[in-house]
């Protein structure tokens, strides 16, 4: 006769995932908390809308995962940073249209459930909440036996902003004689990684934990550096300096995602060597054989974000910038739009 069989038995432990629900809750409640209603564990998230002293008040969402970064964490068993990818790469794409972050939702799909692992994820969920200044309202982690290999899993964020309808970032301002300006990123973000592991692993056959003195730290922690989270930074400058455009640079690189903020009319002329490129960029180039083109199309080569503002108003954004401890450059500016072919054009 068969033996009465459980859901542990198929791989899903209930009773550990009903232990983490306590340690998700805590790390939530750590995050911002104005507007939430409710704790962790109901069936939806609720948040109170406070929007007193907005007219027209418009909600922003945006949604993204982590990518193949996901593979380094695999390598070094190392998973309290990707969070903060998770959320920077959701708020970030929310900001640049001068939305408020108010809230965050994350998704974690893992074939066997690990508290450590688990309680690492969520608490850089939390650690990128508090420094996007949202708040952590809810989530979902779901074990899923057979789905995954071993020790592997795969993550999805969801954030929610707000911004008055007449204060929307959507580039309709933008002019010819605009600058931009660009705040720099902390090295590759969340995307690319498909080529970084075939240049470092496949080619080069690097080790995780080898020491890089290009870098001044191993590969491994080179390549988990969280993505760089800009909401706070924005809000700063949109208060009471007019800016046109925001891009984010992320997949596609500056040209890709450059050209989805400016009119049709215009243009995009960008000042080679007009930033400081960090060294994690130079080495995959040369160490990898890849063209320019192909790394100013994969990579952000720096710039997390770009400004575009009238050139009046440059030398403001840029001592705001500098107050705050950013690089910032003008790198480029708006021109007219002569002939087809590729929007952003190259000077030296």
């Amino acid at each position: 006769m068969l033996k009465p069989i459980t859901y542990a038995d198929a791989g899903v432990d209930i009773d550990k995932a009903g232990k983490l629900v306590n340690v998700i809750k805590d790390i939530a409640k750590q995050t911002p908390r104005q507007g939430v209603m409710g704790d962790i564990g109901g069936f939806g998230g609720l948040f109170s809308l406070n929007v007193s002293n907005l007219q027209h008040p418009v909600l922003v969402s945006s949604t993204d995962g982590v990518g193949t970064k996901l593979k380094i964490a695999f390598m070094m068993d190392k998973h309290d940073t990707l969070g903060i990818d998770l959320v920077a790469m959701c708020v970030n794409d929310i900001v640049v249209q001068g939305a408020k972050p108010l809230f965050f939702l994350d998704y974690l799909s893992i074939g066997t459930l690990d508290s450590r692992v688990v309680t690492d994820l969520v608490k850089g969920v939390g650690e990128g909440c508090k420094l996007a200044n949202c708040a952590l309202i809810g989530g979902e982690t779901a074990e899923m036996p057979g789905l995954y290999q071993e020790n592997e899993y795969d993550m999805a964020g969801f954030s929610v902003g707000i911004v008055d309808n007449d204060k929307i970032i959507d580039g309709s301002e933008i002019r010819i004689g605009h600058c931009l300006i660009s705040i720099p990123s902390s090295g590759l973000h969340s995307n690319g990684y498909s080529l970084v592991r075939k240049i470092c692993f496949d080619i080069l056959k690097l080790e995780i934990d080898k020491h890089m003195p290009e870098f001044g730290k191993t590969l491994g922690e080179e390549l988990l550096t969280p993505t760089k989270i800009y909401s706070e930074t924005v809000q700063n400058i949109i208060r009471d300096i007019p800016i046109h455009g925001l891009a984010h640079i992320t997949g596609g690189g500056i040209e890709e995602n450059i050209v989805r903020v400016i009119p049709d009319a215009c243009n995009v002329l960008m000042h080679r060597d007009s930033w400081h490129i960090p060294p994690v960029f130079h080495f995959l180039k040369q160490a990898g054989n890849v063209s320019e083109y192909e790394m100013f199309r994969t990579f952000n080569n720096g710039i997390g974000m770009i400004a575009v503002v009238p050139e009046k108003s440059a030398a403001d954004v840029l001592q705001r910038l500098s107050a705050m401890n950013e690089d910032a450059r003008v790198v480029g500016e708006i021109v007219g739009r002569k002939s087809s072919g590729s929007r952003v054009k190259w000077n030296t």
